[in-house]
C-alpha cells in the first residue's frame, strides 16, 4: 500500500523526518518495500501490511494512529472538526434481506453538481498512484484512502422508490458491471447484491453495476478522467458514465460493512480484484462506517456548498460491543522476560487512548479494547503490544525458568526397555505393514487389497523372517532375528505387542507380558539404556570407531540384481591361518565379490584344520550366471590346489 508522507500530517504535525519514518515502520510496524521522493516534495512509502493489521492500518488514519501512538505524539482526530451538514427528513428504505451484511448506512444528498475536483484532492490522490475522475468519484476514493472504509455513490435517479434492498444473489443471476462495454458476470447464491427491489445496482463488496452509475455531461469532463470513464476501473469500482441527457444531480451515498469470507469469494472466484474488496475481505470494523459516511458527507459539502442532505439511514443489526482484555503487571515481566513498570504500562495505554481501569494492589488491568483493533483478543496480545511499543531491542533475552516436572509415560518407558533387551540380544527391529487381508477392524474406502487393521504381529513377522532369511547370506547374517514392537487391533480393543522371531520360535504377547517375564528386565534395562552391557556409553567409544573415522563414511548404494553364494571349505595345516585363505577369496574373487568373506564354520582333526566360507557375488550390471560364478571359483580351486590344500 502507498503511504504519502504528506497526508500522515494531517493527522500528526510533529511527524519526524521522513527518512526516519521509514525505519522506524520497519522496525515497530511493517516492512516499508520502497520510498519515494515526488517533484512536489512529498514522499511515498510502499509499505507491505500483514493480513493481521489490514483490518485497521489499509489507510492514512490507521496508520497515522499507529504512528502516534508508538512515538507519544498527539494524533489529530479530524471526525472531530468535520463540518457535518444539516439534514432533512427523508424517505429512504434500507432491507437487509441477508446475515452477511453487517450494517447499512445510506444517504440521499440532492443538488449535487459534478464536475472537476479540488487540487488539494487531486493532489492527495495522485500522490499515491490515483487518477482523478470527478469531484464525486473522487471523495468516495479519498474517504477509502483516508479512513480504510470504502463508499459508493450512486445516481439516486436511477434507483426505482428510494428503496435498497440487500440480499443473496439468485443462483445464475447475471449483472452488468462497470468497464468497457459493461462486464455482465453470473452469480452464485453466495454472492451479495444491492438491489431497488427491481433491479441489481451493484455487487456489494467488489463493484457497481452500469445501471446504477454516475452521469457526466460531456460539457464538464476534465481532460484527465474523459479517458476513463468508458473503462472505469478504479479502486472502489464506483460507477461513472457519460450521459449526453446531462450530469448526476442527486446521491445515494453508501457506507456500509460486509462479511469478509463472502466477499473475499465473490472476488476470487470472478477475478474483481478491486480496492474495496481488498479492505472488506480483511475483516473491518463497523465502526468504521460512521466515520466514514461523516467524512464523506463533510467533503460533498464541500465541494457543493448548495447541496441538501437527508438524514443518514442506518441499519445495525447487531452492534459491535468493546472487547475487556484482563491481565496482571507481572504478565507483562514473565512473558516478556524482562521488568515492566507499571509506569510504563500506564504510559502505553494513554499514548494509544486505551481505556483502562488499574488495581495497584493486585497489579491488575482491566482494558477496553477500541473496535478499530480486531487482533486484541487476549492477554498475550497485550503483552505482544507492550512489547512491541516499548521494543523488543529493549527487551533482554533469558533463559525461561522451568519449574514443573514432566509426567512419567510408563507404556513408552516399557517399549525403550523391551526394545533395549532384544537389541541387546541380537535382534533387529522391523516395522511391518500395519494392514492385512484378514481381521476384526475392516477400513473403509481402501484403495489396497489389505483392508484389515492387523490383530497381531506374527504374520508380518514370519513373512519378514521368510524375506531376510534368503537374504541372510549377503547381509553378512549367520542367523536372523528380528523383531517388532506394534499396535495390533482386536474386536473393539487395541494392544501394543511384543513379537520376535529366530530361526527356533515366533513369539508374541503384550508389552506387559513381554516385561514381566523378561527375568533379567529389570537388572539389565537401566545399563542398557544408559550404554552397553558391562560399558559406559564413553568406554564403548574406541580409538577404532574414532569421530574423525565415522566422519569419513561415505554411502554405497546397493546393486538392484540379485546375489548367488559359494560356500567353500579347505583343509589347511595347523599352521595356517584362516586369513591367508580369505585373501585369496578376496583376490580372486574380482569385483563380483561384493561382500568380505565370512566364516561360517571351523574345526581341527589329525593335525588338520578346515576353514568353511561363504562367498557373496552380485552384479552392478546384471543378472549374474552359474558360468560366471564357476569359473571365478574354479580359479580359486586352482590356486588353493596350487599351494597343496585340499578342497573339501
Amino acid at each position: 500500500m502507498l503511504i504519502s508522507y504528506n497526508w500522515l500530517k494531517w493527522y500528526i504535525p510533529e511527524i519526524p523526518p521522513a527518512d526516519k519514518i521509514a525505519d522506524f515502520l520497519t522496525y515497530h510496524l511493517t516492512e516499508v518495500e520502497g520510498v519515494e521522493k515526488l517533484p512536489d516534495g512529498d514522499v511515498v512509502f510502499d509499505i507491505n501490511i500483514l493480513p493481521n493489521r489490514a483490518h485497521d492500518l489499509l489507510s492514512h488514519s490507521g496508520v497515522a494512529r499507529e504512528l502516534a501512538g508508538q512515538l507519544g505524539l498527539n494524533f489529530n482526530d479530524p471526525d472531530k472538526i468535520f463540518k457535518i451538514p444539516e439534514s432533512k427528513p427523508t424517505n429512504l428504505k434500507i432491507t437487509l434481506d441477508t446475515d452477511k451484511c453487517n450494517r447499512y448506512m445510506g444517504r440521499i444528498v440532492r443538488g449535487v453538481k459534478i464536475g472537476p475536483s479540488p487540487d488539494w484532492v487531486v493532489k492527495h490522490l495522485e500522490s499515491i498512484g490515483q487518477r482523478s475522475i470527478n469531484n464525486m468519484v473522487d471523495a468516495t476514493n479519498l474517504v477509502m484512502y483516508n479512513c480504510g472504509n470504502p463508499t459508493h455513490a450512486f445516481d439516486l435517479g436511477k434507483i426505482s422508490g428510494e428503496n435498497i434492498v440487500v440480499r443473496n444473489a439468485n443462483e445464475g443471476e447475471e449483472l452488468k458491471l462497470v468497464g468497457r462495454e459493461g462486464i455482465v458476470v453470473k452469480l452464485k447464491s453466495n454472492d451479495l447484491v444491492i438491489t431497488d427491489g427491481v433491479k441489481n445496482l451493484a455487487l456489494a463488496g467488489v463493484k457497481g453495476g452500469m445501471d446504477s452509475g454516475i452521469n457526466v455531461a460531456p460539457e464538464i469532463l476534465s481532460e484527465r478522467s474523459s479517458d476513463l470513464l468508458a473503462n472505469t476501473e478504479n479502486t472502489l469500482g464506483q460507477t461513472v458514465s457519460e450521459s449526453t441527457s446531462g450530469s448526476t444531480v442527486n446521491l445515494l451515498l453508501e457506507v456500509a460493512n460486509f462479511d469478509a469470507a463472502t466477499i473475499r469469494k465473490t472476488a476470487r472466484r470472478l477475478g474483481i480484484l478491486t480496492d474495496s474488496a481488498k479492505r472488506f475481505e480483511n475483516d473491518l470494523s463497523s465502526s468504521l462506517c460512521s466515520f466514514a459516511m461523516k467524512e464523506l458527507s463533510a467533503l460533498i459539502s464541500e465541494m457543493c456548498p448548495d447541496a441538501v442532505f437527508e438524514d443518514v439511514v442506518d441499519v445495525y443489526p447487531n452492534p459491535e460491543v468493546e472487547k475487556i482484555i484482563k491481565f496482571f503487571t507481572s504478565d507483562v515481566s514473565k512473558m516478556l522476560g524482562s521488568n515492566v513498570s507499571e509506569k510504563d504500562i500506564e504510559l502505553f495505554m494513554h499514548n494509544y487512548s486505551f481505556g483502562y481501569a488499574n488495581d495497584f494492589e493486585k497489579g491488575e488491568w482491566t482494558v477496553t479494547i477500541p473496535l478499530l483493533r480486531r487482533d486484541l483478543d487476549t492477554k498475550q496480545d497485550m503483552v505482544e503490544e507492550i512489547g512491541r511499543w516499548i521494543g523488543y531491542d529493549k527487551v533482554i533475552p533469558t533463559i525461561p525458568k522451568l519449574s514443573f516436572v514432566p509426567n512419567k509415560n510408563e507404556v513408552y518407558e516399557n517399549i525403550q526397555k523391551a526394545r533395549a533387551v532384544l537389541l541387546a540380544d541380537g535382534y533387529r527391529e522391523i516395522a511391518t505393514y500395519g494392514f492385512r487381508d484378514k481381521g476384526d477392524v475392516e477400513v473403509l474406502a481402501s484403495a489396497s487389497d489389505k483392508n484389515f487393521l492387523r490383530k497381531n504381529l506374527t504374520d508380518g513377522i514370519k513373512e519378514s523372517f521368510n524375506l531376510n532369511k534368503l537374504n541372510a547370506p549377503f547381509l553378512g547374517l549367520n542367523e536372523v532375528k528380528i523383531f517388532e514392537i506394534g499396535t495390533i487391533f482386536s474386536g473393539n480393543k487395541e494392544e501394543i505387542h511384543v513379537c520376535f522371531a529366530n530361526k527356533k520360535e515366533v513369539k508374541e504377547m503384550t508389552l506387559q507380558e513381554f516385561v514381566a517375564s523378561s527375568e533379567i528386565l529389570s537388572e539389565r534395562s537401566s545399563d542398557l539404556l544408559a550404554g552397553t552391557l558391562g560399558q559406559t556409553v564413553s568406554e564403548s567409544t574406541s580409538d577404532s570407531a574414532s569421530t574423525d573415522y565415522l566422519l569419513l563414511t561415505a554411502f554405497i548404494p546397493w546393486s538392484t540384481f540379485p546375489f548367488m553364494t559359494r560356500d567353500i571349505s579347505v583343509w589347511v595345516p595347523e599352521n595356517v591361518e584362516a586369513d591367508e585363505l580369505k585373501n585369496i577369496y578376496k583376490e580372486f574373487g574380482t569385483e563380483l565379490l561384493v561382500r568380505e568373506p565370512q566364516l561360517v564354520d571351523k574345526f581341527s582333526k589329525d593335525g588338520k584344520i578346515s576353514y568353511a566360507y561363504r562367498l557373496v557375488f552380485q552384479s552392478y550390471e546384471k543378472t549374474l550366471t552359474d558360468d560366471e560364478i564357476n569359473q571365478i571359483m574354479a580359479n580359486i580351486s586352482e590356486k588353493i590346489s596350487k599351494l597343496g590344500y585340499i578342497i573339501r
